[in-house]
């Protein structure tokens, strides 16, 4: 049986968090009870990263990265209509794409842009490194927040493959829908802000909110793998 925690006292609630970084310290309380355990901590790059670091560096478990990314609207890239994984595999939004009406071509071509990009942000984060080991152990996926999840419905997928012993999705902040989505799919979500309505921005639990350029994500990353040039 699937395992929700929330903050109810934050509930609907907005611009709760001063940054990414203080999410990640209230996050890492709810996690505390994985501490020390067999388990490996993955967050989506690059907003997920700094709310994940701190929640590694609390409960003391290795950090990587699972790049995924949202397959973007041509004509509206803070959208997008799906997303991919890792090994390239292309998870749709199916009932969002009819309404878009876009080309086979288009679609096409969006998707290919999302490999590429996924691509590059492998080899410049991970230096193209092997995935982590996930089997039998308890992998913990990170974000900064949920919109519509199939980004993050795309990593679940992926490390499935691999054959944890429980995946736990923690996000500060998601759209009470997209727990909804989520839920059936993780063993537990741990979300600390949900919020309902039409109209939903992960930006709006922050209130210092902004785009990580690489090099910040980089700089994160050296803390956790000091060896790696």
């Amino acid at each position: 049986m699937q395992k929700f925690i929330e903050d109810n006292s934050l509930r609907d609630r907005l611009y709760i968090f001063k940054d990414r970084k203080e999410a990640g310290m209230l996050l890492a309380q709810k996690l505390s009870g994985y501490k020390g355990t067999d388990g490996i901590i993955l967050s989506i790059p690059s907003g997920g990263v700094p709310v994940a670091a701190e929640v590694a560096k609390d409960i003391v478990l290795p950090l990587d990265l699972i790049i995924v990314r949202k397959v973007q609207i041509p004509y509206n890239p803070e959208a997008g209509f799906g997303a991919v994984g890792p090994d390239s595999k292309v998870l749709l939004n199916e009932e969002l794409l009819r309404s878009l009406y876009l080309s086979e071509k288009e679609v096409e071509q969006q998707i290919q842009m999302t490999i590429d990009m996924i691509k590059r942000r492998d080899k410049l984060f991970r230096k193209g490194l092997p995935f982590p080991s996930a089997k039998d152990k308890v992998v913990i996926i990170v974000d900064d927040g949920l919109a519509s999840g199939y980004t993050m419905l795309s990593a679940i997928d992926f490390v499935k493959r691999h054959k944890p012993q429980k995946i736990v999705v923690a996000v500060p902040t998601a759209l009470d829908r997209t727990v909804d989505r989520i839920l059936p799919h993780a063993d537990e979500l741990v979300c600390l802000n949900v919020r309902s309505g039409w109209s939903f921005a992960v930006a709006d639990a922050y209130e210092n909110w902004y785009d990580l350029e690489d090099d910040e994500v980089i700089s994160i990353l050296k803390y956790f793998h000091p060896d790696q040039e």
